[in-house]
């Protein structure tokens, strides 16, 4: 079966089978900051912004996704003011936690660009990170929202 959607900002057409997980399918696009991990939802590293919701792309069956909007960190095109505030604050060490962490603290930025650290805490609990950056990570999202915060005023 095909697939259209709209797949970071483009209108894209991909062939699945009906059972196949939308993970799987972004990775055969070759966009690999979809990353494989757990497979059941817990540790984040597969997160896309599915209609600018972060959701886990091994749980969401690729047939689900059609004519809906899809972004992966690579439709952010790197120069996302959370993408600069997660290099700026040296917010990873191994790295591949980092774009499930982004695309889920850009969701919450776009909702409140000064969140508590309680509220960041709370957005980001969906996301692990096995190398423990868990304090810089905090402080990317802080400083993303306050370059966020900035541009919109």
């Amino acid at each position: 079966m095909t697939v259209t959607l709209r797949l970071n900002g483009r209108e894209a057409t991909v062939a699945c089978e009906p059972a196949d997980m939308l993970l799987d399918v972004l990775r055969a696009e070759g966009l690999t900051s979809v990353r494989e991990t757990c497979r059941i939802g817990v540790c984040g590293a597969c997160t896309v912004l599915l209609d600018g919701e972060p959701v886990s792309s091994c749980l969401t069956m690729a047939a689900q996704v059609q004519g809906r909007e899809i972004t992966t960190v690579e439709g952010l095109g790197g120069t996302h003011p959370v993408q600069r505030a997660f290099v700026d604050a040296h917010a990873f060490q191994c790295g591949w936690c980092t774009p499930g962490f982004v695309l889920t603290a850009k969701r919450l930025l776009e909702e409140n660009s000064d969140p508590t650290d309680g509220e960041i805490a709370e957005a980001l609990g969906g996301n692990l990170c096995r190398c423990g950056s868990y304090v810089k990570i905090a402080e990317a999202v802080r400083r993303a929202g306050a370059a966020m915060g900035r541009k919109r005023t």
